[in-house]
Order: structure tokens, then C-alpha cells, then sequence
């Protein structure tokens, strides 16, 4: 009993000194909801769908304010003003990784996204020079992406209409791209191997939205071959999982709205038609479908809040004071689904990307890939990939749902680090 009381007493003395030490630091940072020793505000944040606890926070405290996961203060930069001031205005200052606790104990700072510093500019222009002499970019890399389409197709026929969940092939399918980049090969879509390795892609990305913390310090390194490990991971998870989720998301955006997909495959049949595969040069005279595959990646919201960012040094950010490795969460889904730019924003509408005439409209509010400095290195690959699959799948096949597709709901089963789709069937029924 005597050690119980004091333990009271101890956490007694405790909380209003961690609450002090708390507001003493809020007064350099903007203003927050008020945490809780330890936890920080965990309770007040809706871990199936943090974005709409930060929308939620902006109504009293703005588009810049403090939160703390834990005991770290993490400063979010809410709506395309804020956003693009940070990430594209000064992209250097912001140019470090926040610490991600759920994966720093593996990471170790180490690779090209969870990595800062020097590590993180050696390491990224390393892996860009090496991926771009092995073919990134160019015309070659356009020729494995349609080679591996018509794979995809093949695999897709073996299902002979029955249905069957999409997630396993769409996987294979961008994450051979990656292999062929690398080990200049390709694994069948039936490899023990290549499907264990989608698997832990896939349960990473689940783990890595959980909101709880263990926190490690991020020691910088030469190139090493632990550096090299965790590079060439990054590649491929970044590479695979983030492409096949919007792949697999797409397909039941396209499900859910069939007259959109109706749309899609005549334009595809009229500008490429049934007897040749597409190409990139086709998209600029595909307004209709170029501005889906952009509109599946922005209603999707795949990433909502980015990786997190860190300050590289003490900064003044409007009014407020950043002191050096500061976090910094980004939401882009506030950009993405900013209502004067995207009118309904939560509504699937490819006419957010097109003009009056019918022409595609760009957007400098469309950052699915985020912006600046620490915008995703495989952005092109990513775009090319998302145009070809999804076209050569829409060329060969129409997609049948299983269910009326007013009942098909598209709410994602997580919404932290990213956004996954629930879980579905369809059948590929050749046309």
C-alpha cells in the first residue's frame, strides 16, 4: 500500500511538470489541442481516419498547429497554401525525414525514404543515376511495362470470368517492372518467391499505419551494404505496393461507376483500338482516361498525410518558430480534396481534370506523389505504369462486379500512413 501511494504521489508531481515543460515548448510552436502525459492526444485523434481528426483540428486552431504522438510535438501543415509553402517555397528547410517511429527500428535512417542528411542526398542520387542507366525513364522501360501488361492479361484470362480477388496479380505486375529494372528479370506470376515477397509489401504498409510508437535515434552512414539492403527495399516496396493499391483501388472506383469505365474503353478502342497495345504517346490524345487514372489518385488519397517531414534547422514559419528537426505532417489530403479547386471533392469525377471542352486540365493542387524535394524519385515510373495497366486491362476486359454497384463501398479498411481499399472480387470477362 505504501509503494502504491507513493507511486500516486510521484505521478502527482509528474504530470504537472510534463504539462509545463509542454507548454513552455508550445509557446515557440503553434498552438494544439492540449495532450496527455505519455500519450500525447492518441485519444483525440481517430486512428481508422486521421485526416478527418486534423480536418476537424483546423476549425479552432488553423491550418498550422501541434499535435504530440506520444511525448514528440509533431507541427501539421494543413491546405495547398500551407503545404506548398513548406514543400515547394522552401523545400530545402523541410527536406529532412521525421522520425517514423514503426519503422526506424528497422530502417535505421538508412535507404532513400526514411533516411535525412547526406545519407538520404547520396543515397537518392546514387539510386536515380543507377535506375536511370539501367532504363528508368527512358523508352525501354515504356517496352517492360507493356510486355509485362500483356502478362497481366494472360494471367487475367486464366481466370476465365470466374470471380476472383485482383490483388495478387496486380501486385505481380508493377513489382516485376521493379525487377526487371534491377536483376534484369522477371519472375512467373506463380513464384513462391515473388508472392512472398508482395505479401510482406503489403502487411508493411498495415503495420506502418498503426498509430503507436517506439522511438529509436536515426544514426547517419556511408554507403554500406546495410545501406545498399535497405535502399533496394525501398525501391521495391515503394515500387510495388503503392502502384498496385491504386491499381487495385482503380478497379473499384471503375466497379462502382461503370459508365466512367464505359467512357474509358471507347476512348481506348477509338484511339488505340483492339489490335495493338497502348503506349505513352497514346495518353495526349486520351483526355477522358488521363484524367480517371489522375482522378482515382486523387480521390483514393493513398498516402493522406505523406511520409512525415523534419526542419533542418531552427526556422521561422509565419508567425510561429520551428526549433532544428522539428516533425512535420503534410496533409495532402487537404490539397487533394481542397473544394474550391475540386468542386465535391468527395465525389469520383474525372471532370475535375478536364476542361470545358473536354480537353485534360492539370491541377498544381494534384500531389498524390507529394512535392519538393522529398516528392517520390519514382513518380514517372509510377504514372506510366498506372496509364498502361489500367488501359490494357480495359482494352482486353470489361469488369463485372458481384454485387449492384450502388452497394459497393469504397471506404478504406485504414486510413494512416496509407490508404487501402476493403477487400473485394470481380471477374475480368474477356470482351
Amino acid at each position: 500500500m505504501d509503494l502504491f501511494i507513493l507511486l500516486v504521489i510521484c505521478l502527482s508531481c509528474l504530470i504537472p511538470l510534463f504539462l509545463w515543460n509542454c507548454n513552455r515548448a508550445r509557446g515557440k510552436l503553434p498552438p494544439g489541442p492540449t495532450p496527455l502525459p505519455i500519450i500525447g492526444n492518441i485519444l483525440q485523434i481517430n486512428t481508422k481516419n486521421v485526416s478527418k481528426s486534423l480536418r476537424k483540428a483546423t476549425e479552432s486552431y488553423g491550418p498550422v498547429f501541434t499535435v504530440y504522438f506520444g511525448m514528440k510535438p509533431t507541427v501539421v501543415l494543413y491546405g495547398h497554401e500551407a503545404v506548398k509553402e513548406a514543400l515547394i517555397d522552401r523545400s530545402e528547410e523541410f527536406s529532412a525525414r521525421g522520425r517514423f517511429p514503426v519503422v526506424d527500428f528497422i530502417s535505421r535512417g538508412l535507404g532513400v525514404v526514411f533516411s535525412s542528411g547526406e545519407t538520404w542526398k547520396q543515397t537518392r542520387r546514387f539510386s536515380l543515376m543507377v535506375l536511370r542507366n539501367m532504363g528508368m525513364g527512358k523508352r525501354t522501360i515504356e517496352d517492360r511495362i507493356q510486355e509485362e501488361a500483356l502478362c497481366l492479361v494472360e494471367a487475367l484470362k486464366k481466370t476465365n470470368a470466374s470471380p476472383c480477388d485482383p490483388t495478387s496479380l496486380l501486385g505481380c505486375a508493377p513489382c516485376n517492372v521493379i525487377c526487371s529494372i534491377i536483376f534484369q528479370n522477371r519472375f512467373e506470376y506463380g513464384d513462391k518467391t515473388l508472392l512472398t515477397l508482395i505479401e510482406y509489401f503489403h502487411e508493411n504498409l498495415l503495420i506502418s499505419s498503426t498509430p503507436w510508437i517506439q522511438e529509436k535515434h536515426n544514426k547517419q552512414s556511408e554507403f554500406t551494404m546495410d545501406n545498399l539492403i535497405t535502399t533496394i527495399w525501398d525501391v521495391f516496396s515503394a515500387g510495388t505496393e503503392t502502384t498496385s493499391t491504386t491499381l487495385r483501388y482503380g478497379l473499384l472506383m471503375l466497379l462502382k461507376y461503370p459508365e466512367v469505365t464505359a467512357q474509358v474503353q471507347e476512348e481506348i478502342h477509338r484511339v488505340v483500338g483492339r489490335h495493338r497495345s497502348p503506349c505513352m504517346q497514346d495518353r495526349s490524345s486520351m483526355p477522358y482516361t488521363d484524367a480517371v487514372v489522375h482522378e482515382i489518385q486523387r480521390y483514393i488519397d493513398l498516402v493522406p498525410n505523406s511520409l512525415p517531414h523534419a526542419v533542418t534547422q531552427d526556422i521561422k514559419f509565419r508567425e510561429y518558430f520551428f526549433p532544428k528537426g522539428t516533425t512535420i505532417l503534410t496533409s495532402l489530403t487537404s490539397v487533394l480534396h481542397d473544394d474550391k479547386e475540386f468542386p465535391n471533392p468527395d465525389r469520383f469525377d474525372p471532370g475535375h481534370f478536364l476542361d470545358e471542352s473536354g480537353n485534360f486540365k492539370k491541377s498544381d493542387y494534384f500531389m498524390p506523389f507529394s512535392a519538393g524535394k522529398r516528392a517520390c524519385a519514382g513518380e514517372g515510373l509510377a504514372r506510366m505504369e498506372l496509364f498502361l495497366l489500367l488501359t490494357n486491362i480495359l482494352q482486353h476486359f470489361n469488369l463485372k462486379p458481384l454485387v449492384n454497384p450502388k452497394d459497393i463501398d469504397t471506404t478504406p479498411i485504414v486510413n494512416g500512413l496509407g490508404s487501402a481499399p476493403p477487400v473485394f472480387k470481380l471477374c475480368f470477362v474477356p470482351v
